[in-house]
C-alpha cells in the first residue's frame, strides 16, 4: 500500500522524536510542580527549562513567558483590557487586522463595541495608513496583528507596525503561531509587546501553547483565575509533560531552521510552477513575502470541499483553509478581507510542507492536482 502524503502542517505537525522522549519523561515524575518537596521541584525544574528555551528562541526573558492550554487561549489571554507599558496609559480598545485568526477577531476580553477591524490589501498585508488612520483617533489601543497568516502564509510588516503603534501611545500584539520553527522571530527585534505560541505547529503536543511578553508590560488579568501558577498569570496545574515536550521541539526547530527553510522554499517553489501549468490556476499572495512551506490557490470552478476530498481520495492530506474553520462550508474570510468575491474565496486549496517533506511528496501532490485538474477543463 501506498504510503499517503501529509501536506497540512499549518493545521498541525507530527509528534518530533525529541518531543516524545521528553514527554514520556516527564510522565513519570509524581510532584506537582508547586510542591516544594523533592518530587515537585523536579516537575518544576521540567517546566523552567521549557520555559527558559522558550525565552531564549524568541529574544524574551523566562519571567515573560506564560504557559496556557492552546494557542487559542493564548491569544485570548493576550488581548486583555487594561494592559500598559513602561511608561504608558493602559489600553482601552482593541484594533485587529481583517485576516487574523478567528481567536483573535473574538477579541478576547474586549468588548464588541470596542473593537474595530484594519483593512489589508489585495496581498492580504495590512493597511498601515488604515492602522494609523485608525490608531489617530481615540484612547490608546492594543493592536494584534500576525506574524505570518495562517492560510496564504503573507508575511505582515510587524516591526514596522510596531513603530507605528508605539508612537499612537499604543501595544502590539504579534500572533507568531505560525512564524515560530519556519522564519526568525524575535520579540525585542521586532518591538512587540506581546506574541503567541503554540507546540504543536512545531512538533509539539497538541493542547499546550504560550504567552510571551516584553519586560515592563503590566495590567495583564489572569484567565482563568484561581491559583498563583504562571507568576499569577494563569491558573491550574501546568501540564508538566505537555510544556517538556514543547520546551524539546522549540529546541530542535529553532537549530533546524535555516536548513529547514530553505529545502521547503525550494520545494514550495516547484510546487508552485506546477500547480500553476493546470488549469489556469492561481497562487495568492505570491507578490509579497510569505512563509517558506505554504501555497494557497484556486482555479475556476474549483470547489474547495471536492478539491480537497480529490486529494485525499489520491492519498494526499491538504486543507481549505485554517482548521479552525475549514469543516464549515463558507468562504475564506481571508480571502474575503483581501477583496475576493466569494465563490473565489470559497474555492481556495491550502498546502503547507513541513521538515519530512520529500520530492516525491511534491511530485504525488502535483499529479493528484493534475488529476483534479483535467476534470475541471473537461467540465
Amino acid at each position: 500500500m501506498t504510503s499517503r502524503v501529509y501536506l497540512d502542517w499549518n493545521a498541525t505537525t507530527p509528534l518530533r522524536d525529541e518531543a516524545r522522549g521528553a514527554m514520556l519523561a516527564a510522565y513519570d515524575l509524581i510532584g506537582n510542580p508547586s510542591s516544594v518537596h523533592a518530587e515537585g521541584r523536579e516537575a518544576r525544574r521540567l517546566v523552567e527549562e521549557a520555559r527558559a528555551t522558550l525565552a531564549a528562541a524568541v529574544g524574551a526573558l523566562p519571567r515573560n513567558v506564560v504557559f496556557t492550554s492552546t494557542g487559542t487561549e493564548a491569544n485570548a489571554l493576550a488581548l486583555s483590557p487594561g494592559l500598559r507599558g513602561p511608561a504608558g496609559r493602559p489600553v482601552e480598545r482593541l484594533l485587529v487586522s481583517a485576516v487574523e485568526h478567528a481567536s483573535v477577531l473574538a477579541g478576547g476580553r474586549f468588548p464588541a463595541d470596542g473593537i474595530d477591524e484594519t483593512r489589508v490589501t489585495r496581498s492580504g498585508v495590512i493597511d498601515l495608513d488604515h492602522l494609523r488612520a485608525l490608531l489617530s483617533d481615540g484612547p490608546p489601543a492594543l493592536v494584534s496583528i500576525m506574524a505570518a497568516n495562517n492560510e496564504t502564509g503573507a508575511l505582515q510588516p510587524v516591526a514596522e507596525a510596531a513603530r507605528i503603534v508605539h508612537e499612537a501611545g499604543g501595544l502590539l500584539h504579534v500572533d507568531a503561531i505560525q512564524a515560530l520553527g519556519k522564519i526568525p522571530f524575535d520579540i525585542r527585534a521586532i518591538g512587540a509587546d506581546l506574541a503567541t505560541f503554540s507546540a504543536h505547529k512545531i512538533g509539539g503536543p497538541k493542547g499546550v501553547g504560550a504567552l510571551v511578553m516584553a519586560e515592563g508590560l503590566a495590567g495583564l488579568e489572569p484567565v482563568p483565575r484561581g491559583g498563583g501558577q504562571e507568576l499569577n498569570r494563569r491558573a491550574g496545574t501546568e501540564n508538566v509533560a505537555g510544556i517538556a515536550g514543547f520546551g524539546a521541539a522549540v529546541k530542535v526547530a529553532i537549530q533546524a531552521l535555516p536548513e529547514d527553510a530553505n529545502r521547503m522554499a525550494t520545494l514550495r517553489d516547484r510546487l508552485e510552477n506546477g500547480i500553476r501549468a493546470i488549469a489556469g490556476a492561481t497562487i495568492f499572495s505570491d507578490d509579497v513575502g510569505r512563509l517558506p512551506n505554504t501555497v494557497l490557490f484556486t482555479a475556476p470552478g474549483l470547489k474547495a470541499e471536492t478539491a480537497v476530498i480529490g486529494f485525499d481520495l489520491e492519498g494526499v492530506a491538504v486543507s481549505s483553509g485554517s482548521a479552525c474553520s475549514s469543516g464549515k462550508v463558507q468562504p475564506s474570510h481571508v480571502l474575503s478581507a483581501m477583496g475576493f468575491d466569494p465563490a473565489v474565496a470559497q474555492g481556495a486549496v491550502r498546502l503547507s510542507l513541513g521538515w519530512s517533506t520529500e520530492l516525491e511528496d511534491i511530485n504525488r501532490a502535483l499529479e493528484a492536482w493534475r488529476k483534479l485538474g483535467n476534470t475541471l477543463l473537461r467540465g
